[in-house]
């Protein structure tokens, strides 16, 4: 099954505002998706640039998101865990939360935003990488959907 995943401030594949990124307040975006189906015990979120020149570079890991949320707001804190009681691991620039494009100047890049609606929470701690999510993911993902927007220096 898929979830539907969007955005207020850009549409799939179109441009991220600077807002967003490393050249603006580094924030995150707002986000929300869709009724995910029954069974669903929390989320998880993993945002990605697979035209980063080191290969796929990890912006966000973002899991345990409860059942009821359909929605994260601008600026998610850049802390662990969260008053929600979700859970960050850490992106590929070495810290906890969000963070936004920052690609070398030239060709535009794709950033995804991947959100799984999961049967159960993930028993992960603080600063969990991409790939602890990924693997706690597998066999238990009830729907997934993405979110793709593009950002250029």
């Amino acid at each position: 099954m898929s979830l539907s995943v969007s955005s207020s401030v850009f549409q799939e594949g179109n441009p991220i505002p600077a807002k967003y990124s490393c050249q603006g307040q580094d924030v995150s975006p707002p986000l929300g998706w869709d009724e995910p189906p029954a069974g669903t015990r929390s989320f998880a979120l993993i945002v990605d640039d697979p035209d980063a020149p080191v290969g796929v570079f990890t912006h966000w890991v973002l899991f345990n998101l409860p059942a009821d949320c359909r929605e994260l707001p601008e600026a998610v804190p850049t802390r662990s865990p969260l008053a929600s009681g979700a859970v960050q691991g850490k992106n590929d620039f070495g810290k906890i939360g969000y963070g936004g494009p920052c690609p070398p100047p030239g060709r535009p890049h794709r950033y995804q935003f991947a959100v799984y609606a999961l049967d159960g929470p993930l028993d992960l701690p603080t600063g969990a990488s991409k790939q602890q999510v990924l693997a706690a993911v597998a066999g238990h993902s009830l729907a997934q959907g993405t979110l793709t927007g593009t950002y250029q220096r």
